[in-house]
Formats: structure tokens, C-alpha cells, sequence
């Protein structure tokens, strides 16, 4: 199939398909006598992977290390099952960061309920957000 009806049938745009092979998780298609590229039905599964990936969190970069061990070693499933762990570890992280900083926002927004605009010290910017020095 060319690359039009490959777009159609993924939802994806020409651009993004010619993207993701210059980023290697599409491989080159095989050409026409014309030149124009043909797909096959494996492009689709393909795809539909790297779509399911990237919602999963994985970035173009994993995608292909994933592809990779598909293609010389075998089920890529111990590979992906560290990577998905790699992610949930982060975002754990990321969720804790977050979960601070909404406390440390509100603490400033409490504060500011707090305080009378016209007692701000006129040499400071803004006395709802504190600083030291």
C-alpha cells in the first residue's frame, strides 16, 4: 500500500509516518518501479505497536531498542517488562515531586489569604511568595 492509504488506515499523518522511519521504529518500505513506497500489512502491526508504546510511555528511542531485540534475539518481553518498571519508578517520582509542590502552592496560597496587600514591603515584589535574603 502507499504511504497515503498507509496514513489512513493508522490515523497517522504522512509527515509522522515518514518520521518514524527516519527515527527507525518504521522500517524502509520496499519501492515501487515508480518510487513511491509500499507497505505491507506488517507496517500496520508495526505501528499499532509504536502508538500502543508511546501511550504506555515509552519514547521512539525504547521503541526501537524493543524492535531491536525482537529482531535479533527474540520476545522482547523481559526488555519491556524493565523498561515499563523504569517508567512506573519515574513516574512515582515525578507524582511525589508533584504532590509536594501542589502542598508547597497551597501553603502559599493559604499564606496569601492571610495577608493585607498593604503591608507589602515596597522593596519586595510580591510578600505572598517569601524569599530569603
Amino acid at each position: 500500500m502507499r504511504i497515503g492509504e498507509l496514513a489512513t488506515r493508522t490515523g497517522l499523518t504522512v509527515k509522522a509516518l515518514r518520521f518514524y522511519e527516519a527515527a527507525g521504529v518504521l522500517p524502509a518500505p520496499e519501492r515501487r518501479p515508480s518510487g513511491y513506497r509500499d507497505y505491507d500489512e506488517a507496517a500496520l502491526t508495526r505501528l499499532r505497536f509504536v502508538r500502543a508504546a508511546q501511550a504506555a510511555g515509552l519514547t521512539l528511542a525504547e521503541i526501537r531498542q524493543i524492535v531491536t531485540v525482537r529482531e535479533h534475539h527474540g520476545p522482547p518481553c523481559r526488555h519491556v517488562t524493565a523498561l515499563l518498571e523504569d517508567h512506573a519508578v519515574d513516574l512515582d517520582r515525578r507524582i511525589a515531586e508533584l504532590t509536594a509542590l501542589r502542598e508547597e502552592v497551597r501553603r502559599l496560597r493559604d499564606r496569601a489569604d492571610r495577608l493585607d496587600p498593604a503591608d507589602c514591603d515596597t522593596t519586595a515584589i510580591c510578600h505572598v511568595i517569601p524569599t530569603d535574603g
